[in-house]
């Protein structure tokens, strides 16, 4: 009887922490999915900023705001 249960007690943890076969992965490549959409969604708004020239204008902004309270 102890034998039966030290079998099964080591067994099923195995089996129920275990997705099916067909779903492994699943996760991995929802996550690889969002981080390659969300680099996308990056470049884009980093290209139409550079194109549209609104960085240089916000680091003049930014620069601006931190000398004149300097002085």
């Amino acid at each position: 009887m102890l034998a039966l249960y030290v079998h099964l007690s080591t067994y099923l943890p195995g089996v129920a922490g275990r997705a099916p076969d067909d779903e492994r992965g699943q996760a991995s490549a929802e996550y690889a999915l969002v981080l390659l959409g969300a680099a996308a969604i990056a470049l884009l708004i980093v290209a139409w900023a550079t194109k549209s020239e609104l960085i240089g204008k916000l680091f003049d902004a930014v620069m601006d705001a931190i000398t004149g309270k300097v002085k």
